[in-house]
């Protein structure tokens, strides 16, 4: 990525463009790198932040979504930002959830691409087994309807994070954070727009998921992406912008 990662106040984030602020959160093992192609279309109109959320570093006793979401909002008060409309993929869509909830007069919309909250199939149902190469490669692969969008970058970066013990008890407390922290009750009274746009093929968080969150979520669209798994901006990089895209002209108006 060519863009330039800013440290300020414990902070790490990305900030390009001017303009409305999109506020981009990433997933449990997601990297900056996953919104690539959404930074340099949309930091040309808009102001596109990225912070990257604490998920390894956070003390034990308090690894969990709220955690990750009061960081959101301090970092959110930090920058002064408002009107946000907030982009989450996977655990960084069940974050925004959250803070949607939390904080409803600082958002403006909200975007959930394979969104955890209701139902998450994580590593395909088994936990990744430490030191194994080709394991967390065949994993991460699931992740994607195209296994060629698994690069060895991305397997190596994967397979060094689970190798670590340090990170994956951390892991493994934020995935039951997760799923202990079930959204389904909660999510009618989300009033923001929310734009679901969501791979056919993903299998972390299939296709009956992104149905559910329509249904329970009053002011949301549905739309998919054929021959697409769990991370969309990633893997149809052009039909999520396209789809990005309207959903923001959209609520301009």
């Amino acid at each position: 990525m060519n863009f330039v990662l800013k440290e300020e106040n414990g902070f790490s984030y990305i900030d390009e463009g001017e303009g409305e602020v999109l506020l981009l959160l990433h997933g449990l093992m997601g990297a900056l790198s996953n919104w690539e192609k959404v930074v340099e279309e949309f930091s040309k109109e808009y102001r596109v932040v990225i912070p990257i959320l604490p998920v390894y570093d956070l003390p034990l006793l308090t690894t969990g979504v709220k955690t990750l979401t009061k960081y959101v909002h301090k970092f959110v008060r930090y920058k002064k930002l408002k009107n946000v409309t907030l982009l989450g993929n996977s655990l960084g869509g069940h974050v925004a959830l959250i803070y949607v909830l939390a904080y409803p007069s600082v958002v403006k919309a909200m975007v959930l691409t394979g969104s955890s909250g209701l139902y998450e199939n994580a590593f395909g149902g088994s936990f990744p087994k430490r030191g194994s190469y080709d394991f967390i490669k065949e994993k991460v692969e699931y992740t994607f309807y195209d296994p060629a969008t698994a690069t060895k970058e991305l397997v190596d970066d994967v397979f060094r994070i689970i190798n670590d013990r340090h990170s994956v008890i951390r892991i493994l407390a934020m995935a039951k954070s997760a799923i202990r922290h079930n959204m389904k009750d909660d999510l009618h009274k989300i009033t923001a727009p929310v734009s679901l746009i969501w791979g056919r093929d993903d299998k972390i968080t299939p296709p009956e998921v992104a149905v559910e969150f329509n249904e329970e979520l009053p002011n949301s669209e549905l739309h998919w992406i054929d021959k697409c798994g769990h991370a969309a901006m990633m893997e149809q990089p052009e039909e999520f912008n396209k789809l990005l895209k309207q959903f923001l002209e959209k609520i301009k108006k």
